[in-house]
């Protein structure tokens, strides 16, 4: 089957996630950690989950994007109850590789900034690589 060429996304693609904090979120739930404060590992989910929300509709068929690379800083804690929202823009586009700015905030506060790479992969093939690292 012949495969034809896709536009690759464009840099300046936005995302949204948005989450409200609960008891599930927290560091102590999600054994990160010992306070009850959103934890760091589902801030990255959400923005990550922002990056893919970029990208709905710019890949081609029968391909999905993939995290790589994360780099995060947590400056603030959220507590249960809290309303975040991520929102992720895409910054560099390297062959296969995209590079993301994040940010969440509660209400006015920035509460994390991250640099997320996501990498663009055939899904079958892709798909066809779990459980081969234990053959």
């Amino acid at each position: 089957m012949r495969r034809v060429p896709v536009v690759p996304p464009m840099p300046g693609l936005r995302g949204r996630s948005a989450h409200t904090v609960t008891d599930a979120d927290t560091a102590i739930a999600m054994r990160s950690g010992e306070v009850p404060t959103l934890a760091t590992p589902r801030l990255v989910a959400l923005m990550e989950e922002a990056t893919v929300a970029a990208l709905v509709g710019e890949l081609g068929e029968g391909e999905t994007s993939v995290g790589m690379r994360i780099h995060i800083d947590h400056l603030s804690p959220s507590g249960p109850g809290a309303g975040v929202m991520a929102e992720a823009v895409l910054e560099a586009v390297e062959g296969r590789r995209l590079t993301f700015g994040a940010t969440a905030t509660v209400g006015e506060t920035v509460v994390a900034t991250a640099s997320i790479v996501r990498v663009v992969v055939a899904t079958g093939r892709f798909l066809g690589r779990v459980g081969a690292e234990t053959n």
